[in-house]
């Protein structure tokens, strides 16, 4: 009798139940629409930005482009011309100043060369420092040492450029430069002036990017699985022997992309590098010492002078200058995305699946 009554009454449970059950699994059905949707947004929109950015920047330059054509990277001269009286200078279709020369090749090796020195000179210290803060020291220290590493990058740009030409470049100008430069070797000799100059800005530079690549190496080294260096030192590997054969291979690919964020922080500096590099406009240095610029320096240090063209070309130039910035990251984090693709398919010695 009661499995008759209970046969008859699980249909009718079921059935109550059913509506219930639908309308939640609707409901989560609709939640999870919602997230996805959500999610897609947030993915495609640094994508946007990007392209939006991009197109803002074509746009304003454009004029530019067409006004100076191939002159703007073969030209070493940037000048605004006279701003303030004398006939436009009429080029297809297009108004400047009277005199203006809109070249941006001495900045663009400014740029690269400066950030280039930064690179090779933070890339090792960051790296050996990582090692020795994970490797070495103790837990405390390391937790202490590792939060200042991270303040250090939290610094403003500004502070850095004030200390570099206040502090460190004159006292690098009195102790060290004039060694450098007694050796006559070519390209360190020059004279060393006050501190500002392309050596003393590169090496600000790479005290600035040293925190961002240094944090990423540290992250890396610990993600390296430990039994592998254990079985390295078992195998009788000194512990130099287990980090050039197990711990560098392992992170290289890592090491790769955390000093490409550290360049393209190099590349795009502009306050702290205004104030040390002496801000030499039209000029190669032909020292490390010597004065130079770069894109975004130049930008910086005379936009508002160009805001007072009334033919509006000065601001088109500086447009295309940043551009020309926008293009060379660019072209350096595809650069080093490549890069990173090819060292992880030539295969990790350790560690590969983890």
């Amino acid at each position: 009798m009661t499995s008759a009554v209970e046969g008859l009454t699980r249909p009718v449970r079921a059935r109550r139940l059913w509506p219930w059950a639908r309308q939640r699994n609707a409901e989560l059905t609709n939640t999870d629409r919602g997230v996805r949707g959500v999610l897609a947004v947030a993915a495609v929109v640094p994508t946007f930005a990007l392209a939006f950015l991009a197109y803002q920047m074509l746009k304003s330059a454009y004029p530019s482009i067409v006004f100076n054509g191939w002159r703007f990277f073969t030209t070493k001269t940037f000048t605004l011309g006279n701003l303030y009286g004398g006939a436009d200078q009429v080029r297809h279709g297009y108004h400047a100043a009277q005199g203006a020369r809109y070249g941006v090749l001495p900045l663009v090796f400014g740029t690269v060369v400066s950030s280039l020195i930064a690179l090779v000179l933070a890339v090792p210290i960051s790296v050996g420092g990582a090692l020795l803060l994970v490797e070495k020291l103790p837990r405390r220290m390391q937790e202490t040492l590792g939060m200042v590493l991270e303040l250090l990058a939290g610094i403003p740009s500004v502070i850095f450029g004030l200390w570099g030409v206040y502090t460190f470049g004159p006292f690098l100008a009195r102790n060290v430069y004039r060694w450098i430069a007694d050796l006559h070797i070519p390209w360190l000799r020059g004279r060393t002036g006050a501190g500002q100059g392309l050596l003393t800005a590169s090496l600000v530079l790479a005290v600035m990017i040293i925190p961002i690549i240094a944090s990423i190496t540290r992250e890396l080294i610990r993600s390296v699985p430990t039994g592998a260096k254990e079985s390295a030192v078992a195998l009788g590997l000194t512990h130099l022997e287990v980090t050039r054969i197990v711990t560098i291979p392992y992170i290289r690919t890592g090491i790769v992309a955390a000093s490409l964020l550290g360049w393209a922080r190099a590349l795009g500096e502009t306050i702290a590098v205004l104030i040390i590099s002496g801000n030499a406009l039209n000029v190669y240095p032909h020292s490390i010492f010597d004065p130079f610029s770069t894109m975004a320096a130049t930008i910086a240090a005379i936009l508002d002078g160009a805001l007072t063209d009334a033919t509006g070309m000065a601001v088109h130039a500086l447009a295309e200058v940043g551009l020309v910035l926008l293009v060379i990251t660019m072209v350096t984090n595809f650069a080093g995305r490549m890069l990173t693709q090819r060292f992880g398919a030539a295969g990790l010695p350790v560690g590969r699946g983890i």
